[in-house]
């Protein structure tokens, strides 16, 4: 398992287990990851993208990933969110300034 899957799996069992969140479904679209939250009737929007934000945190630490998140819509009782773990990108050659991720110093396999 691969620290993207990692990460995901990390970040719906946060969002699962969040006492804020009546519901929570992961749907795909086009290649995207999707969210759709249903909270509970005391939670604001605001509360619900810092719980976001804090179970991404807690799913992505010690892992190079970073969070790319936007807010979609509001569909009768569901927020719906772009949730996406970004992986870092590999050089594809060698720039010549001697770089520390430099591709002359990694393994090709």
């Amino acid at each position: 398992m691969t620290d993207h899957e990692r990460a995901w799996e990390k970040f719906t069992n946060y969002m699962k287990k969040a006492e804020s969140i009546r519901t929570f479904e992961v749907k795909s679209f086009t290649g995207l990851p999707f969210i759709y939250i249903q909270p509970q009737p005391e939670t604001s929007q605001q509360d619900l993208e810092e719980l976001l934000k804090r179970s991404a945190a807690g799913a992505m630490k010690g892992k190079r990933l970073t969070l790319a998140m936007s807010f979609v819509r509001k569909s009768q009782a569901f927020y719906v969110y772009r949730v996406r773990f970004l992986v870092p990108q590999r050089k594809m050659f060698c720039c010549g300034n001697l770089c520390d991720d430099c591709i002359r110093f990694t393994d090709p396999l």
